[in-house]
């Protein structure tokens, strides 16, 4: 009969209001708590078959719980730079193990990002999970893939020790007097770059000028550039050699520790003339390493006794920045300044981790090395993935495979540092639906005891 189906449907809301008080309180708990998505009941309407000649037949309510993972809360700053936050959609994929390739069985995805460093030096949340990357490999280049998980590791920070970063590149700006007489080693035919050079100090160059490059072990070394004035107009024969010679080992015709010589041209109006000038002046100048063999014709290494690695410079003369550089006009000739890039030897000052991913090391010499490139994990659907303890989710068939991709490409958001998302919770909002859903609660037990009073009423007709 009509008063059981309301009964019937008076107990169903009581269910389904129950649910969404449970929702409305969770929620409410989770207020502070790092990156939890709030929930909501979305309540359906039950119907049971009806007939227009017959009582209604009341179905009731039923409640579901809908995750609002989409949902971003606000980006707090910490100041910390290991918290992390993702600006967009995605998670940081994070496994319970920091063992080398234990994302391949046991990986999750989250969006708490208040990672710090263990003993160890892994990054890992308050949860216990641990922060995966893909490594940067030692020419920069990182091998990345949407899906395959044994190429992440564990970010670790403490695993990289001090480093020096060799020279690849030194710049000289200064001037070569135009007018400078011709030499008379050179008008007297007394020059030879091989036997009766600059290097040697057998011949008085006209300008010598010195740069310093950093070694592959941070020491400094110095180089210098000897010029003489040709009989060509335009023209200034060059030598580039270590200063002391003992430093380099050359091979023949180079002799007395030079890496190169040639001729350096210049145009009609000062400038630089790359195509008359001598290749082996513009392009790299290739070191041996100094346990190699001894160098070939026309080349060179490091000494021995330096036992520093191989090692490739170029000397900026101007073709290479197209700015400053070496010019030949009328005024005295001078050296007016020397660059070059490398560090000496530096100890981890930090660590940096840019929007983009990379966890990069900072050291007190201004370097700053790449070692992981963070990914963001993206799903079709996340608000079909399955909640886990610890505020990680799991993959399941509503939400679809995972892809992880670089951040902030392919509607995978950007990675902010010293920061953490908040909650998504409202409290106004879950205030709101708490007094909607203790009425509602209320109003449902009234139709429970209003039924059970008519049914008695229909008992005492009986008596």
């Amino acid at each position: 009969m009509s008063i059981n189906n309301a009964m019937l449907a008076g107990v169903s809301s009581l269910i389904a209001n129950s649910s969404a008080m449970a929702i409305v309180s969770d929620n409410i708990s989770n207020v502070n708590t790092t990156a939890f998505k709030r929930n909501r009941a979305d309540f359906t309407r039950l119907v049971n078959p009806q007939s227009k000649s017959a009582t209604y037949n009341a179905g009731g309510v039923s409640a579901s719980t809908r995750q609002l993972v989409r949902n971003q809360g606000n980006l707090n700053t910490t100041g910390n730079v290991t918290d992390l936050a993702i600006s967009g959609q995605g998670f940081f994929a994070v496994t319970t193990e920091a063992a080398a390739g234990s994302a391949v069985n046991n990986v999750a995805f989250t969006r708490v990002g208040s990672f710090a460093a263990n003993d160890d030096g892994n990054l890992v949340n308050q949860a216990g999970y641990f922060l995966q990357g893909w490594p940067v490999n030692a020419d920069g280049s990182v091998t990345t893939s949407p899906s395959d998980l044994s190429l992440l590791q564990t970010v670790n920070i403490s695993s990289i020790s001090g480093t020096a970063t060799p020279s690849t590149i030194a710049k000289i700006n200064g001037n070569l007097k135009s007018t400078t007489p011709v030499s008379t080693a050179v008008s007297g035919g007394t020059y030879n770059a091989a036997t009766n050079n600059m290097a040697s100090g057998a011949v008085t160059a006209d300008a010598n000028w010195s740069f310093q490059i950093y070694d592959s072990q941070g020491g400094l070394k110095t180089f210098n550039v000897g010029l003489l004035k040709s009989s060509t107009a335009n023209q200034w024969l060059v030598e580039i050699y270590a200063s002391p010679a003992s430093n380099i080992t050359s091979g023949a015709p180079l002799a007395n520790g030079q890496i190169a010589t040639g001729t350096l041209a210049f145009t009609p109006t000062g400038q630089l003339d790359t195509t008359a000038t001598s290749p082996a002046l513009l392009a790299g100048f290739n070191l041996g390493a100094a346990a190699g063999a001894a160098p070939g014709a026309g080349a060179a290494k490091w000494a021995t006794g330096t036992g520093l690695a191989a090692q490739t410079f170029r000397l900026d003369l101007g073709q290479i920045s197209g700015t400053g550089g070496v010019s030949q006009f009328d005024s005295p000739t001078a050296i007016s300044s020397t660059t070059t890039d490398g560090a000496l030897f530096g100890d981890v000052a930090g660590v940096e981790i840019t929007k983009d991913g990379f966890v990069s090391a900072t050291f007190n010499n201004g370097i700053s090395r790449k070692l992981y490139k963070l990914p963001v994990a993206t799903f079709v659907n996340p608000d079909g993935l399955l909640a886990d303890r610890g505020g990680v989710y799991r993959p399941t068939g509503d939400s679809g495979a995972f892809s992880l991709k670089d951040a902030g490409l392919g509607g995978a958001g950007n990675i902010a540092s010293s920061s953490l998302e908040s909650s998504s919770v409202d409290l106004a909002t879950e205030f709101s639906s708490m007094i909607i859903v203790q009425r509602a609660y209320s109003a449902s037990s009234k139709i429970i005891t209003t039924a059970d009073e008519m049914l008695d009423e229909v008992i005492r007709m009986k008596r």
